[in-house]
């Protein structure tokens, strides 16, 4: 039917929405994924490139370096004529495939109206978010309980919901005037309760456009924004270390990646004094607020 709507030549993906869900006792394999087939009405239609986070295992060569093809056409790491490694461009992640990790609703969340086939908003909003921009119109001709215009309401879409049922388009209507959106923090944290990154790094950098590193110890972080065509790299002072630790960890990091500037989260106060003059190798110490807070009141209660 959609072949015959659009055009065959006009089919573009099939997403593949996947979550995990409760099981039940039916014979066989959970069903954990639904279909969702994206078309086009021309060739010429709205695309914005959604990111997401590196996998867990990426090596970090992989996000820094550049990558080009030798006489095999075998994908290696590019190097200049002296064999020294060449940074790559300024990366944002890796773009959205078409598997979607998006949880289901689960049976008590908040944002369940008790209608059927509902989808959650975090579906709908990546959906409108990929193809529209703010002030686009949003059609959902079947639209049921009205996720979609609710997700296109609050993403600052304008929108137009149909469906044949009176009980649908008020429960549409109810849920535009009142929406209630479920928060996933499977989402929001992304899956770092799954790796070794401090949480403590992302409260630093929010707001700020950056790759998490996973299994380094002198590297927690890589801004997005580059310094002269090199990485800006981001340390944060673990518990277990001493400032001195934490810049020689840093500082060798700098030297590996051939990075001209980074910047270290002091989080510890101590007395150790260090000599090395770290600025004019581009490193860059920051006080964390927790600590300058302290001393803040060390001051006052003195």
């Amino acid at each position: 039917m959609l072949d015959h709507i659009f055009g065959a030549k006009n089919f573009q993906s099939e997403i593949i929405w996947a979550y995990k869900r409760w099981s039940n006792s039916k014979k066989g394999l959970l069903p954990s994924h639904q279909n969702i087939y994206f078309y086009s009405k021309t060739k010429d239609f709205k695309f914005n490139t959604l990111y997401k986070p590196y996998s867990e295992t990426t090596n970090i060569d992989q996000i820094l370096q550049r990558r080009t093809r030798d006489r095999h056409n075998k994908s290696v790491y590019d190097k200049d004529s002296l064999g020294n490694s060449i940074n790559g461009a300024e990366k944002k992640g890796v773009p959205l495939s078409d598997v979607w990790d998006i949880p289901y609703l689960n049976p008590k969340a908040k944002e369940r109206v008790g209608y059927p086939t509902q989808k959650p908003l975090l579906l709908l909003e990546q959906v409108i978010n990929l193809v529209t921009a703010e002030g686009d119109i949003v059609l959902d001709p079947f639209c049921g309980s009205g996720t979609t215009c609710v997700a296109a309401k609050l993403l600052g879409r304008n929108f137009i919901g149909i469906d044949e049922s009176l009980d649908a388009v008020n429960l549409s209507k109810d849920r535009i005037d009142n929406p209630i959106k479920t928060e996933s923090n499977l989402l929001k944290n992304g899956r770092d309760s799954y790796n070794n990154v401090e949480h403590s790094v992302l409260n630093f950098l929010k707001g700020i456009e950056f790759n998490p590193i996973q299994r380094n110890k002198g590297i927690d972080a890589i801004l997005i924004k580059q310094y002269e065509g090199t990485p800006v790299l981001v340390k944060v002072q673990k518990d277990n270390e001493t400032l001195g630790e934490a810049i020689k960890l840093l500082s060798n990091a700098m030297k590996t990646k051939k990075a001209k500037k980074a910047f270290l989260i002091q989080t510890s106060d101590e007395n150790e004094l260090y000599k090395m003059d770290i600025e004019n190798f581009g490193m860059s110490i920051i006080i964390s607020p927790a600590l300058e807070l302290s001393r803040q009141l060390a001051k006052i209660y003195i």
